[in-house]
């Protein structure tokens, strides 16, 4: 459907004119009438479905409409998202929308200048973009207040909750005006979301382009079974000689479970003679800019990343996610994958399962309704994994901090027992010893 027919003004049209955008996606053409009336909006929607649009075109026209301007340390529309990229991009895209609006766009968040935070909120803006961190920051030092917000807009709601946000947004929502309307966004729907949105949304309207957790349609999932101390040496044919068939390894993202991990695997592709920029929240904010950007313009072709960037990572062209650690959190493999295949394109998931991570694996499928492929190991793997082995600087063993990282997500996630004997999940090893989880770098 054309943004013509959605009841949109004439600036965000001819701002949309400007980036080319002329049919609206499945989740905008739902969201958008109904944002336009005022009513509070629940929408359940896959990564790269074009959400930000759906909320941020309605929301500019609703601003424009009431005449107001927000007064000193004041907002009119706050947008909360879980990541600094993510925020970053929000208020990105909000800027190109209203450019033609008089709509002042500012973000606050974590890694950044606070004191260039109190000044781009002095005089009031009429959208903030902000991470709840930091907004509470800025509240607490009173060089903000939340009594003027026309609009709430909670985007990638089920991250916020996994990233431990809940006591964050109680907080935040108890300072808002009740008289608002609020906009809740979330790529999945497990129980907790349910009851958030229940508690902060007024009889709303329910958006819904795909079922709950499932994937993106157009990404080929894959997966290849192999020992934890041997995904580095499939990981490193597979980027040389690309994944056969199935397209050219142009721009591939690469997922950790830690941040520890991550730069792990960027130190072992540079041994190997691959290039890699690392993305996780130990990073400070200008590396993290930095690696996105040379991700975004093509001079690094490989990012390895952890969860907690996975939802702030909108670039257009990914060829390729690879899951070198499959997440202790099936939700989590449903935002790591929605990385390919935006704005229509296909794209490839590859996953590496260990022994020890085929609990997470069916928990994936389980979640998905859907069996992944299995593609088997190359015919000269082991030849040539022994030769990678015996050519790179052997990895250093974990640091305690390390273990401790790994530790916390297992203990906050617990997987659930493999089954045993045959079938798809069947172990054919013995359960690791110390030993071998210090040989696999675990």
């Amino acid at each position: 459907m054309s943004f013509q027919t959605l009841g949109l003004s004439q600036p965000v049209l001819q701002a949309l004119a400007l980036k080319d955008y002329k049919d609206a996606t499945p989740i905008q053409t739902q969201a958008i009438p109904t944002v336009l009336t005022g009513r509070d909006l629940l929408g359940i929607a896959q990564t790269g479905t074009g959400k930000t649009a759906a909320f941020m075109l309605p929301s500019i026209d609703r601003l424009r409409q009431s005449d107001r301007r927000a007064g000193p340390r004041a907002c009119r529309m706050l947008v909360l998202a879980p990541t600094r990229e993510l925020a970053s991009q929000i208020a990105e895209s909000a800027r190109a929308y209203s450019r033609f609006a008089q709509i002042k766009v500012a973000t606050v968040f974590g890694g950044t200048s606070i004191g260039k935070n109190r000044q781009d909120v002095a005089r009031g803006v009429d959208v903030l973009v902000a991470t709840p961190g930091r907004l509470i920051d800025l509240i607490e030092q009173r060089y903000l207040t939340l009594n003027e917000v026309e609009i709430l807009v909670l985007d990638e709601a089920d991250q916020m909750l996994d990233l431990g946000f809940i006591h964050a947004l109680k907080q935040i929502v108890r300072l808002l005006p009740a008289r608002r309307q609020t906009l809740f966004f979330s790529a999945t729907m497990p129980k907790a979301i349910k009851e958030l949105a229940d508690k902060y949304l007024t009889d709303p309207a329910q958006v819904s382009v795909a079922p709950s957790s499932t994937t993106v349609e157009r990404v080929e999932q894959y997966v290849s079974f192999v020992q934890q101390n041997e995904k580095q040496a499939l990981l490193t044919m597979m980027l040389r000689a690309g994944f056969s068939e199935r397209g050219s390894m142009d721009r591939v993202l690469i997922f950790s479970r830690t941040k520890h991990g991550a730069d792990r695997i960027v130190k072992l592709l540079a041994g190997s003679g691959i290039p890699a920029n690392a993305i996780h929240g130990n990073k400070s904010q200008p590396q993290r800019e930095r690696a996105l950007a040379e991700f975004k313009g093509g001079k690094a072709k490989i990012l390895v990343a952890t969860d907690i960037a996975a939802r702030g990572i909108d670039v257009s062209g990914v060829s390729h996610v690879i899951n070198f650690e499959l997440p202790n959190v099936s939700e989590q493999y449903v935002h790591r994958i929605g990385r390919t295949a935006r704005a229509g394109a296909a794209g490839v998931a590859i996953a590496y399962c260990a022994p020890d991570e085929r609990a997470y694996l069916k928990g994936i499928e389980k979640l998905t309704r859907q069996q992944i492929e299995i593609v088997p190991l190359p015919a000269n793997f082991t030849v040539e994994a022994s030769r990678i082995k015996a050519t790179r600087t052997a990895a250093p063993e974990p640091s305690r901090e390390e273990r401790r990282e790994e530790e916390r997500g297992q203990r906050r996630f617990p997987p659930q027992r493999a089954q045993r004997g045959r079938g798809r999940y069947a172990s054919a090893v013995k359960p690791m010893g110390d030993s071998r989880r210090r040989a696999a770098g675990r």
